[in-house]
């Protein structure tokens, strides 16, 4: 959140508001692939603890820039560009290292749905004491506490007590296992279909979250607390969605849970465009939070449930290369379309489309099966 209000603080630029989130994600589009590889075949909690320790350094730099008055937009797109690298790697390795924490797959659900409840709950606190932060001592404080909050996670990773994984030995190539999983993921309709749908969702509905510091300084009149609570209306309706998918006890049925989520995303987007008003704006944002984590919760949950352990890693970087992978393409998207149409039509245009999708995977997609602890498939 302090971010994207400093970059549009500093340069008034949409524009540039939207290169600085294609610079932190764009990483994850070429790299993620090759972390589903290592993901496989390395012990994944090593892997987490030194990518966090990364992602912490990286903050506290960006931190002293800004506290010393010696940031500038060149070297905010660089920090981005070294974040994207590590989340690259970051987040399909602990998409896959969440399974480990389960004794039995018939969890999975429940655990994916309570992650994303305990994420949601850190984006629904964070946006609101970060505007009152920065209103009060400038950004440069929320990135310094972003660098401690990392020591956190990594004491909680080392404290983990987990039973060793069994991580087959192979001798081939990097490329070849890679092209293994690609034909492994397309090759299946409901992955593919899956996959698919997540992509054009983030690139055309997700991203449309980087005009907000837009919407709250030009189109509701206000300052960082109202872009504070904005994002924190988003992430309660968030918390509604993961609590929704929390009591489903089974996956079964998710091929017709994501598609209305997808709706409800594109339905907010686009009521959002012609509001005016903050109550309206935050109602719209909570609806478009609630349908977004359906969505993002439901894929992940749906991918999981079919994925053949040896794979896994595999699978959860193309997860990730379709859902983070495609929000700097669509950063541009959404900052070109607003510089030439302005920031409500284009909004208005993304949620438009995310409809679309929503009908053509409602009207398309198969039947989504699930597999035993043994990996045997069952509809």
């Amino acid at each position: 959140m302090a971010l994207g209000w400093l970059v549009y603080r500093m340069t008034h630029s949409e524009l540039l508001l939207g290169t600085v989130g294609f610079s932190s994600q764009i990483m994850t589009f070429m790299l993620t692939p090759f972390a589903g590889v290592l993901a496989d075949r390395t012990e994944r909690r090593r892997l987490i603890v030194a990518t966090q320790s990364l992602a912490m350094v990286q903050a506290f730099l960006l931190a002293a820039l800004t506290l010393t008055h010696m940031v500038a937009v060149w070297q905010i797109i660089a920090l981005s560009i070294v974040l994207g690298i590590v989340n690259a790697f970051d987040i399909p390795i602990r998409q896959s290292f969440l399974v480990e924490m389960l004794e039995t797959r018939e969890d999975l659900p429940n655990a994916i749905a309570v992650n994303s409840f305990l994420v949601n709950i850190a984006k629904l606190i964070g946006p609101s004491i970060a505007g009152v932060l920065i209103a009060l001592w400038g950004e440069g404080l929320c990135f310094l506490l972003n660098g401690f909050s990392y020591m956190a996670v990594i004491v909680a990773l080392l404290a983990m007590r987990l039973k060793p994984r069994a991580i087959a030995p192979s001798t081939a190539r990097v490329l070849q296992i890679l092209k293994e999983g690609i034909a492994y993921a397309m090759g299946d309709a409901p992955m593919r279909a899956v996959l698919l749908l997540l992509a054009f969702v983030s690139l055309v509905g997700i991203s449309s979250m980087v005009l907000m510091p837009v919407f709250a300084k030009d189109i509701l009149h206000g300052g960082p607390s109202t872009l504070g609570f904005l994002l924190t209306s988003s992430g309660l309706g968030a918390i509604m969605g993961a609590l929704f998918l929390a009591v489903r006890k089974r996956a079964q049925g998710l091929e017709r849970v994501i598609p209305v989520g997808v709706v409800l995303m594109g339905s907010a987007l686009i009521g959002l465009s012609f509001s005016t008003h903050l109550i309206a704006s935050l109602a719209l944002l909570a609806m478009s939070g609630a349908g977004t984590m359906t969505v993002i919760a439901a894929c992940n949950t749906s991918l999981q449930s079919m994925v053949d352990d040896d794979k896994r890693g595999r699978v959860m970087s193309f997860y990730t290369m379709a859902f983070m992978g495609m929000l700097p393409f669509g950063s541009l998207l959404a900052g070109g379309l607003a510089s030439v149409f302005g920031t409500p039509v284009a909004v208005g245009i993304n949620g438009t489309a995310c409809i679309i999708a929503a009908g053509v995977f409602f009207l398309f997609a198969p039947k989504f099966p699930t597999r035993s602890m043994t990996g045997t498939p069952a509809y």
